[in-house]
């Protein structure tokens, strides 16, 4: 069941969790489920029972102890709170193969998040077509988020440039950032940025497999 709360203050984890929560939770629906368990969603994501219902009762929602939660009812309350009611425009800078890939891959995976065009400054690639997406030219920028009401901008672009790309982003009204260069920018407050290192990433994996192998206790 659902309680009437605000939302405005979610720690910025619990969304992200939210977010994974829904894609198990729509794979369950795929195969038959009406119901889970907490237990069920944390051996899913690889993390505990405890966190799946503290994440759960901060946005208002509880199960029964005999079926746990309504699956159904759990997609559309997280739909509620994480999505845009009538839908955010997105833009990919950079069309080299990540943001190809990521156009690609994101193509009709959410309704409520879309990506309406793409940027680059290779006159090659200006003019045709990605997955469908209009590939612009990078000085057309301004005009074109402004026409397509886009919202987020993911970088995709070479570290070198991704500082220049970030303040014309930002100076053409983006709300928020997915940055996946190596490169750190900075924004202003009302400006939302997350950054994604892939290097990062992978050293940390590297991290922990170091200490397995060496029989340290993670």
């Amino acid at each position: 069941m659902t309680n009437s709360v605000s939302f405005g203050h979610l720690p910025h984890k619990t969304v992200e969790r939210l977010s994974q929560y829904r894609r198990a939770l729509l794979l369950c629906i795929e195969n038959g489920r009406s119901h889970i368990f907490s237990h069920e969603i944390a051996k899913i994501q690889h993390i505990t029972p405890v966190q799946v219902r503290r994440d759960l009762m901060l946005i208002g929602y509880s199960g029964t102890l005999r079926r746990g939660y309504n699956i159904q009812e759990l997609i559309e309350l997280i739909g509620n709170i994480i999505d845009f009611s009538e839908g955010i425009n997105v833009a990919v800078i950079g069309m080299g193969n990540l943001g190809k890939t990521l156009i690609s891959y994101f193509k009709g995976k959410r309704h409520k998040l879309s990506i309406v065009a793409g940027f680059d400054n290779n006159p090659d690639k200006i003019g045709t077509k990605m997955s469908g997406i209009l590939c612009h030219s990078i000085d057309s920028m301004p005009q074109v988020i402004v026409e397509k009401d886009i919202q987020i901008g993911i970088i995709t672009v070479p570290a070198e440039i991704a500082t220049d790309v970030t303040k014309k982003l930002v100076e053409a009204g983006i709300k928020g950032i997915l940055n996946y260069t190596p490169k750190p920018v900075n924004v202003p407050p009302n400006v939302y940025l997350e950054e994604y290192d892939m290097i990062t990433s992978l050293e940390k994996v590297a991290f922990f497999v170091k200490l397995a192998e060496e029989n340290i206790e993670i």
